[in-house]
């Protein structure tokens, strides 16, 4: 029916693994950086993420554009996301270049 987590006894937790999970290593870049990557990163994993259910991409090339968007977004000057509308354009420029990268390479 749901999660009987009393009936489980005991949970174990490890450390993450960011070498088999890298979106988890790029998100946490992105928070430490700050500014606008964290909603660089969103965008591109969104985009990403469609594009591998689409069966455009593998799904290791996920990661791959994620991180690939994120380094261009630290190469354009995007300004800080001070309002909104910085907000909303950020978003549109991540998707856009990610779509970019869909047409011009191959990811694994």
């Amino acid at each position: 029916d749901g999660l009987d987590l009393a009936r489980l006894g005991q949970l174990r937790f490890a450390p993450p693994d960011v070498a088999r999970f890298p979106c988890l290593g790029l998100a946490r870049a992105a928070l430490e950086a700050g500014g606008n990557l964290p909603n660089v990163l969103n965008a591109a994993n969104e985009v990403a993420v469609g594009a591998f259910l689409e069966g455009r991409m593998g799904f290791m090339g996920i990661a791959a554009m994620v991180d690939q968007c994120c380094s261009d977004a630290a190469g354009a000057d995007l300004g800080e996301p001070a309002d909104i509308e910085t907000v909303l354009d950020v978003d549109l420029w991540a998707r856009r270049r990610c779509h970019d990268l869909l047409r011009g390479a191959t990811h694994a």
